[in-house]
């Protein structure tokens, strides 16, 4: 059981969930498209700073897993504000996690993988049923859109995580997400993007929402399988309707009682379960000047 890399997990999530509390402040000053576009460009300006990544000697396959790692996050990010522009954010949020949960069955290399992947799906669906009357065609193809970029955010961050030296793969996926993501922000906000309270906003938001838990998730994924990772996902909602409850005082149905439950008992059962043997086929590839430690 590997403690660290769930405590890592749980960490991004309580940190994300913080974050999604400020930035509804920034709905009304910046729309959907500017709050992913402030949030992805100040996470970068931060770790760039922070990580400063040497460019020279990075190979072509280096800057295909950074920009597919970017365009995961920009596109995860984007297209679930729009969801829940349009859809409640339960039914989002439940459409969205499907995306992970069905990276777990594919990757999964044990039968019991996909029980506790099946296991999360029925928490998080329980979770997430009331609202599905008020779904629109939009809002859920937005939805299942953030879940197959979600997907593919994980698979991208396990390999920036193989490839680069601590988190620099993560500074330049954040900087190539920033670059897409700007010109349709600057295009829906214009210069509230500049004003000084929404800029301070952005900054809170982008540590709790992008900076924190993009980099605990990324360490994460050095210690856990990805099929692992991806039903621990589903955590998510669950911590969002425990929070509600402790600090909300907002109420559990007995379903949602059970649907917390299930999803705790999946984590539980996904990450106390051994990993498959590595064989030589299946063994990360040797590191290299390119992808060593500095």
């Amino acid at each position: 059981m590997n403690l660290a890399g769930t405590g890592l997990v749980l960490g991004a999530a309580l940190s994300v969930q913080f974050g999604s509390a400020v930035a509804t402040l920034l709905f009304p000053r910046a729309g959907a498209a500017g709050i992913v576009a402030l949030r992805l460009a100040l996470a970068a300006i931060v770790l760039l700073a922070v990580c400063r990544p040497r460019l020279r000697g990075l190979r072509r396959g280096d800057w295909l897993v950074a920009a597919g790692f970017g365009v995961a996050m920009a596109g995860m990010n984007g297209l679930f504000y729009q969801a829940i522009d349009r859809i409640p954010l339960g039914p989002a949020v439940t459409l969205e996690v499907l995306g992970p949960l069905t990276l777990a069955v594919v990757t999964a290399r044990r039968r019991s993988g996909w029980l506790w992947a099946g296991l999360a799906l029925t928490g998080v669906l329980l979770l997430g049923y009331q609202g599905f009357d008020s779904l629109t065609a939009a809002g859920t193809a937005f939805a299942l859109g953030a879940g197959a970029m979600w997907a593919a955010y994980i698979v991208f961050s396990a390999r920036a995580g193989r490839r680069f030296p601590k988190a620099d793969g993560l500074a330049l996926a954040l900087a190539a997400g920033a670059l897409l993501t700007l010109p349709f922000g600057i295009a829906d906000a214009g210069a509230a993007l500049l004003n000084p309270a929404t800029l301070a906003l952005g900054a809170v938001v982008a540590l709790l929402s992008s900076v924190l838990p993009y980099t605990m998730e990324l360490l994460a994924l050095r210690r856990l399988p990805t099929s692992t990772f991806a039903v621990l996902m589903s955590l998510g909602p669950a911590i969002a309707a425990l929070a509600g409850f402790l600090i909300l005082d907002q109420r559990l149905s007995p379903p949602e009682l059970l649907a917390v439950a299930l999803v705790v008992a999946a984590s539980a059962g996904a990450v106390r379960t051994p990993p498959p043997p590595v064989t030589a086929s299946s063994a990360p590839p040797p590191v290299t000047a390119a992808t060593r430690f500095r």
